[in-house]
């Protein structure tokens, strides 16, 4: 639990961000990690709580406080603070096979839900994190885990994103012979292709992916499940050649805006602009696709989540000249509740580094259509909502923009291809139907876990759904498991 009175004596000290203008010159990361000593005084500040509601609930449903994979957060602090590295990230492994993603990109509803944040000053959990999966790596104590007895059994996993890689992990370490199929050349999913190097760079996921090759993942890249394009695997095939099939594949559909002038050049989905500039930093080809460039341009996102903040920060990159960002909510308050909110993750202003950068922000705002000049979209036409998100009267403005980026979420799965051929159920949202008991779908021995199962969510809600998938697919072919959740 760190020092008893840690909390006390220790003031909160997070890592630091390189200057704007000298992370602006490249797609590196620009996270500046704290020393060992700080690093330990920051462990040392993890109070003995009652209820540790950091470590998660243990349940998979959305909205429960804390930690989705249930990291041992105050044990592994503890760790840290008396210089245990390596015990700390063995137990950190035990419940999150992917800890340097986590530690890069995600939220961290943990921090929210720590006690120290009724005042503000919550333990620096996702950083001290990063810390030790990252002298994990630096030390060579992050092994291959190679299964001592093999089962015989194989299995196929449809994509390579958090939960596909996750449920191939855990399965391959039961003993099982299993290949992944992936449509891009690359694994990772949206990790790769959607996330900005800057947030992550690649070689995270190529040493993750080097492992499980080395623990008997047979990684299939170039191959579609389903659909006409070159490389295409035939979903009836998988059925025919494995024992099990797990679909863990995104949720690839993006909001579209159909309002006026929506077919004018220069409107894109963010997901056509970001895996763009990730396959130019890992000099991986573009294909045949035009390019999607912010360069001298006035540039307005619509879409105020975490996927408009990366089109802000690439188009900053690329040399835009303005980047504007659209939400259709209003704006958040500076704080909130805490004896509403805690220990949930509350709603409330957060500036992201990309938005620190220089983007102008706007709340409450509806973009009613485009106007182009020669077919080439010039202004967004706009106006302020109210709180129903009805037009104001009189508040309608014009923005200009040379490019215009889609980054509204994503509705569900791609339906066409894969899904079709094997007329699995869909839920009431379009994800695939699958209950959270055995992540079973309506056609026997396949399963689905992730974004495809839940809709568009958190890379380590993907990671928990992957691993618990893994054990469902485990006892369905072994009669029992011993896979840890």
């Amino acid at each position: 639990m760190g020092k008893i009175t840690g909390f006390l004596e220790i003031d909160r000290h997070d890592r630091k961000y390189a200057p704007v203008s000298e992370r602006l010159k490249g797609y590196g990361e620009f996270v500046i990690p704290l020393s060992e000593k700080d690093t330990k005084d920051q462990a040392a500040r993890c109070m003995n709580c009652g209820i540790p509601y950091c470590h998660g609930t243990g349940s998979v449903e959305p909205g429960t406080p804390g930690c989705p994979v249930n990291n041992q957060i105050p044990d592994w602090n503890d760790l840290v603070y008396n210089g245990n590295w390596e015990e700390a990230s063995r137990n950190l492994h035990s419940t999150n096979n992917f800890p340097e993603i986590t530690g890069r990109i995600c939220p961290a509803p943990c921090e929210a839900s720590c006690t120290l944040n009724i005042d503000d000053n919550p333990v620096t959990i996702k950083t001290i994190e990063c810390a030790i999966v990252d002298r994990a790596w630096d030390n060579g104590w992050l092994k291959p885990e190679i299964a001592p007895v093999k089962t015989g059994r194989k299995i196929a996993v449809v994509g390579s994103g958090p939960a596909g890689l996750a449920c191939a992990q855990q399965l391959a370490r039961a003993g099982h012979d299993v290949h992944v199929y992936e449509k891009f050349a690359k694994a990772g999913g949206l990790m790769r292709y959607g996330i900005p190097d800057f947030k992550m760079e690649k070689h995270v996921i190529d040493r993750r992916v080097a492992q499980m090759e080395a623990e008997g993942v047979t990684f299939h890249y170039n191959s579609p499940v389903g659909g006409s394009a070159p490389g295409a695997v035939d979903p009836a095939e998988l059925l025919k050649s494995y024992e099990a099939v797990a679909l863990t594949g995104g949720a690839e559909a993006g909001r579209d805006l159909p309002i006026p002038g929506r077919d004018l050049k220069g409107i894109h989905f963010a997901m056509d602009f970001l895996p763009q500039q990730n396959r130019r930093v890992s000099d991986e080809p573009l294909g045949d696709v035009s390019d999607i460039l912010a360069g001298g341009k006035h540039v307005v996102v619509i879409g105020g989540g975490d996927t408009g903040s990366d089109c802000i920060g690439t188009s900053f990159r690329q040399g835009a000249l303005s980047v504007t960002q659209l939400e259709i909510m209003p704006a958040p308050p500076e704080h909130e509740n805490k004896g509403l909110s805690w220990p949930n993750w509350p709603l409330k202003m957060r500036t992201s580094s990309s938005q620190a950068e220089g983007a102008r922000r706007e709340f409450a705002v509806l973009t009613q259509s485009f106007t182009g000049i020669d077919g080439r979209v010039s202004k967004l036409n706009c106006v302020q909502v109210d709180d129903k998100f009805k037009p104001i009267p009189g508040s309608e403005f014009e923005l200009p923009a040379d490019l215009v980026l889609l980054a509204m979420g994503f509705v569900h799965p791609v339906h066409d291809g894969m899904l079709k051929t094997l007329g699995v159920d869909l839920d009431q949202r379009g994800n695939v139907r699958a209950p959270l008991t055995d992540f079973a779908t309506s056609l026997p021995k396949v399963f689905s876990a992730g974004d495809m199962r839940r809709g568009q969510s958190l890379v380590v809600w993907a990671i928990r759904e992957g691993r618990l998938c893994a054990r469902a697919i485990d006892q369905f072919l072994m009669g029992s498991t011993t896979l840890p959740k």
